[in-house]
């Protein structure tokens, strides 16, 4: 994708947040962001990525993740136009995504927050585990794959109307682009806040360390913020209110950098 009217970046201002939904999900799932960024003065865009939201999980069939990054690469687009650059929060698949737009679009990423990245996930079919060479002969033979809600309390938590199923086939897409994130990495050197919970069920936390260990952002710059009870649903469960507030605190810690360099 080509995007016009990039200058450099000394000629653009911070002009607002992308917000990346995961796989399955919808804008339920990080909809606790919406008001809290809205007040920091930047443009908030969240885009439903193609599949997703609709009223059955059939609208994910034939969907790839280059399809995904097509999306994020637009919205970006619509949002940095011709002077802006962007913070890009991501959540699950959707950090993924931020990822390579940082790796991609420098001079329009100031910086990511990474909200559980599934580049280890405790699927044994996913890349780097062990039934991995399995994945593609599961696809042919097991069409639909059930998906289970993952809180760490049900009781004290948002409940998206997150897809209950998915397309076995999407599912293969989304460990292709674990496996296409790992290499571009390198050349991520906006600053990072990654948030992960010690407790997930779907994402290692040994994650938010290869991440750390992977992207080039100078060490002052990048930081891991840990949660002890929340699961993967980090925005909709029992701890949404202290990581809304984490990436609240770090984008407004962004808003004043940057005004001090333009200044």
């Amino acid at each position: 994708m080509t995007i016009k009217g990039i200058d450099d970046r000394s000629g653009r201002r911070l002009k607002g947040v992308l917000i990346l939904h995961g796989f399955t999900a919808n804008l339920d799932s990080v909809r606790e962001l919406f008001e809290p960024l809205g007040q920091t003065g930047l443009e908030v865009s969240a885009p439903l990525l193609r599949g997703h939201g609709q009223a059955s999980p059939e609208h994910l069939r034939g969907v790839t993740w280059q399809d995904w990054l097509e999306d994020a690469e637009q919205a970006m687009s619509a949002l940095a136009g011709s002077d802006g650059r962007l913070i890009v929060i991501g959540h699950s698949m959707g950090s993924l995504l931020a990822l390579h737009l940082a790796a991609r679009y420098p001079d329009l990423i100031d910086s990511l927050v990474l909200a559980t990245p599934p580049i280890r996930l405790y699927s044994p079919l996913a890349p780097g585990r062990p039934w991995h060479f399995m994945a593609n002969l599961i696809s042919m033979l097991v069409p639909r794959w059930d998906l289970r809600p993952c809180f760490a309390d049900l009781h004290n938590s948002i409940i998206p109307q997150n897809y209950r199923w998915a397309p076995t086939r999407s599912i293969i897409s989304l460990f292709d682009l674990v496996t296409a994130t790992l290499p571009v990495m390198i050349d991520v050197r906006a600053p990072v806040l990654v948030i992960h919970g010690r407790r997930e069920s779907i994402v290692m936390p040994e994650s938010a360390e290869l991440v750390m260990q992977a992207i080039s952002t100078p060490s002052g710059q990048k930081s891991v913020l840990w949660f002890e009870k929340t699961d993967h649903q980090i925005f909709c469960d029992c701890e949404r209110l202290r990581s809304v507030d984490a990436v609240r605190e770090f984008v407004v810690g962004r808003v004043a950098s940057s005004g001090a360099l333009q200044a």
